[in-house]
């Protein structure tokens, strides 16, 4: 995990607006939220090994992140890299209802080392981001 410092951290914005102005640029919530945090995120790259992970943290400070009019306060942007195993099947024994459900692999490691390759873009990343939501 890299962190990337930002003018970003700590501003407070209104949930559902946030998602409004990210979602169209790429940036989906993280499948790891939960109702006292969450996450931004942004595919940088793909490679033989795995994916590469722009992440911006949030998390409520007026109301609940499952509600409308949920205010939020970022936290500080990072680069993650999701590393997978190699083999595409993990449950090739264990029949079509189940290789239905789990048809992906688990990473091998869910905070690997970041490739040097995706740094630079991932801090243009972070620039364009304050310029789009500090602009206003």
């Amino acid at each position: 995990m890299i962190e990337i410092p930002s003018k970003l951290e700590g501003r407070q914005f209104d949930l559902y607006k946030l998602e409004q102005k990210l979602k169209p640029i790429g940036y989906s919530i993280g499948g790891g939220w939960d109702y006292d945090h969450g996450v931004f995120d942004y595919k940088i790259g793909e490679d033989e090994e795995g994916y590469q992970f722009l992440r911006l943290p949030f998390s409520p400070i007026d109301g609940q992140l499952d509600s409308r009019n949920c205010t939020v306060s970022l936290g500080r942007p990072f680069l993650l890299a999701h590393n997978f195993q190699g083999e595409l099947d993990d449950h090739a024994n264990s029949g079509n209802f189940a290789a239905a459900i789990n048809q992906f692999s688990e990473p091998v490691d869910k905070d690997a080392d970041f490739p040097n390759k995706y740094i630079d873009n991932g801090k243009r990343l972070v620039a364009e981001l304050e310029s789009i939501l500090l602009s206003d």
